[in-house]
């Protein structure tokens, strides 16, 4: 389409739609009229070649139109008040958790959030609410309807209560989309089971095997145990249809504009419903070529761009985060490459950087994590991470085997010394989770299991071991320190902060006896949750720590995410470390790994400062000069110091004026 048709389909739509662009809708027509030519050249790039180019051109136009339209005052103010790059704050902190489990019903949610706020946790990451089929629902993950709640959490009504009661309180939300596929029971994929070849082409479906096989010559499974193959047999229309991740899960053909202008709509409907991320599920799926892995292809970055600007336009307060748990270089090209650097995804998920703090912890070493460094630092300014210890999800193994090689280590044998260990199946160790997704054929296979039990903690209280108690507390800290000053916004996961063990009732639920995942998403026990404030427990170890270092890093402005981060030199092989700086700060973060007492040499700091070097611990709030005091920092077992520099006896907090 030339620029002047163009203008011509912009006019005719806002005449139709009754749009004042030089009123009340002047901003949004700016903004549409300055991202029309990227958003254009993004929707060429997918659907150039496609008979339906223009009609679903002006079906996408009309999408933005009625999401502006329908977007509230409230929350036009809202994306008006944020700065461009709210998101970056070291004010924020969040946790992810599952409605039901956590309290029930979103009902009972608002009456939660001051457990949330006295933790420090200003950001609510709801696991998936909307509608999906009871015993096929794949967590909440197989959507049957987009713009429903499912009733076992309650209404739309009770969810945009939620985001007002989160608004009044100051803190944001985050909700989960999945746009690779949709549930079997979706109005689609039923129309599309009755014959309709308009919704039939709203998936990949195929009259005969022939073209699956193609596709399946290339294509891994992701759930090898639980659901093999890639495609599955429809009776009631005798075709075969994708399903990458179970057979009830129906892969949506991209390909088909129409498709993107439908899912798009659904985006800007969670965005007006208040949503500040938007977490969207899988993207790396998102395109599927015969003769790929159909996985992080191009045209999967290309509508994620093309989404991104849409938002820009109808929604710019919202922000995008792509679950894209992938190999490290590949996770880069998540946030944008070339011109559209730093305009793809706002976030992504450092799920390298978790799976290296397993790797670290069961170890005793750091040097496979040093290794990944210089690939995760090309992380664009401008952009973040969602960084964490523990989500719904298995801990995944993918880093590189390059990078475990270059650290001196035979990549099979170390993986399989991890998996061992973390099952707890390897002589002495203190972690208790289990083995998710085994790959009989290569051996591949992911971890469970909550904080807690994989930091040693299940294993001490069994045994009643104090000493073990208390050391596996501290892994647990090291672990959430790492995450949370690390760089990025540090998300939680419910039950973590008050140490909560694996839950092994999920194998008596036939809906998620095949799932061991389920035993790291705990039914919360408020009693249990209540000795959080009592002096001594563990839940109150665990909490205050946990409380202390989201305020810490409210504190300390140099924890956000400026790019403004410098990996130390591996002076010890069981410490590892980075200086975060700015102009007015700088605060080395350094972690002990090992179960042993560890030295570092003063150097470490002499590399990045003058000398003599003044230092203060905010963690252990104790003072030390480069030089003056012992040859060396010692870093009692799982240790960790936050040191700032050049404010000897100056820049204490005083703590009890934090919420």
């Amino acid at each position: 389409m030339k620029n002047r048709k163009i203008t011509g389909l912009l006019l005719d739509l806002f005449r139709a739609k009754k749009l004042d662009i030089a009123g009340a809708d002047a901003k949004f027509y700016t903004d549409l009229a300055l991202r029309m030519n990227d958003i254009q050249a993004l929707y060429s790039e997918l659907y150039a070649a496609h008979p339906g180019y223009e009609e679903n051109f002006a079906r996408l136009i009309e999408v933005l139109i009625s999401a502006h339209q329908n977007r509230s005052a409230t929350l036009k103010k809202r994306d008006d008040r944020k700065a461009e790059d709210w998101f970056l704050s070291n004010d924020l902190a969040g946790m992810s958790l599952y409605v039901d489990r956590f309290c029930g019903k979103l009902a009972d949610l608002p009456g939660k959030l001051d457990y949330l706020r006295d933790l420090g946790v200003n950001l609510v990451h709801l696991m998936p609410i909307f509608a999906s089929p009871a015993g096929e629902s794949d967590g909440g993950y197989a959507v049957s309807d987009f713009r429903k709640v499912d009733e076992k959490f309650g209404t739309i009504q009770d969810l945009k209560k939620v985001q007002a009661a989160l608004g009044k309180k100051g803190m944001y939300l985050m909700l989960d989309i999945v746009l690779n596929h949709t549930s079997h029971r979706h109005a689609w994929a039923e129309k599309a089971k009755a014959g309709d070849p308009i919704y039939q082409d709203y998936f990949y479906f195929y009259d005969f095997s022939t073209i699956p096989e193609q596709f399946e010559q290339s294509m891994p499974e992701v759930f090898p145990q639980a659901a093999p193959g890639n495609f599955t047999w429809v009776p009631e229309c005798k075709k075969w249809v994708m399903t990458v991740f179970h057979n009830y899960q129906w892969d949506l053909n991209y390909a088909n504009p129409r498709v993107f202008a439908e899912m798009l709509g659904n985006v800007l409907y969670f965005a007006n419903l208040g949503v500040d991320i938007l977490r969207i599920d899988a993207p790396a799926f998102l395109w599927k070529q015969i003769g790929t892995n159909c996985q992080n292809l191009p045209q999967a970055h290309t509508i994620l761009r093309l989404i991104k600007k849409c938002v820009e336009v109808a929604a710019p307060g919202m922000v995008l985060l792509g679950e894209a748990i992938v190999a490290p270089h590949a996770i880069m090209k998540y946030f944008g490459e070339g011109r559209y650097r730093a305009e793809e995804c706002d976030f992504a998920y450092n799920a390298t950087q978790m799976a290296l703090q397993w790797d670290a912890l069961a170890t005793g070493q750091t040097s496979v994590m040093h290794t990944a460094q210089p690939v995760l630092a090309q992380k664009p300014i401008g952009t973040s991470w969602i960084t964490y210890t523990r989500c719904h999800d298995d801990i995944g193994l993918g880093y590189d085997d390059a990078m475990i090689r270059q650290a001196g280590y035979d990549p099979f044998p170390h993986r399989q010394y991890l998996k061992e260990y973390y099952s707890g199946d390897f002589p002495d160790s203190p972690a208790r989770g289990a083995l998710f997704s085994v790959n009989e054929k290569t051996q591949d296979a992911r971890i469970s299991g909550t904080l807690a039990s994989l930091c040693g903690l299940e294993k001490a209280v069994v045994e009643d071991n104090e000493s073990g108690i208390a050391l596996a507390v501290q892994r647990i800290l090291l672990m959430q320190a790492h995450s949370m000053f690390l760089g990025g916004l540090p998300m939680l996961f419910y039950g973590d902060e008050a140490a909560y063990l694996n839950d092994y009732s999920y194998q008596d639920d036939p809906a998620r006896s095949y799932d061991n995942r389920w035993m790291h998403r705990p039914l919360i026990d408020w009693k249990k949750n209540a000795r959080t404030k009592t002096s001594g427990t563990i839940e109150n170890q665990v909490f205050a720590g946990t409380k202390r270092m989201i305020s810490l890093r409210k504190k300390l402005s140099v924890v956000a995410d400026t790019g403004n981060i410098t990996w130390l030199s591996g002076h010890n092989i069981h410490v590892t470390g980075f200086l975060r700086h700015s102009a007015a700060q700088k605060l080395y973060c350094l972690f002990n790994y090992s179960s042993e007492t560890a030295f570092l040499t003063w150097y470490a700091f002499k590399e990045h400062g003058d000398v003599p070097l003044k230092l203060y611990d905010h963690w252990g709030q104790k003072e030390y000069e480069v030089g003056r005091d012992e040859e060396y920092l010692i870093f009692p077992p799982y240790s960790f110091y936050l040191l700032e520099v050049h404010c000897y006896g100056s820049c204490r907090f005083d703590e009890s004026s934090v919420e």
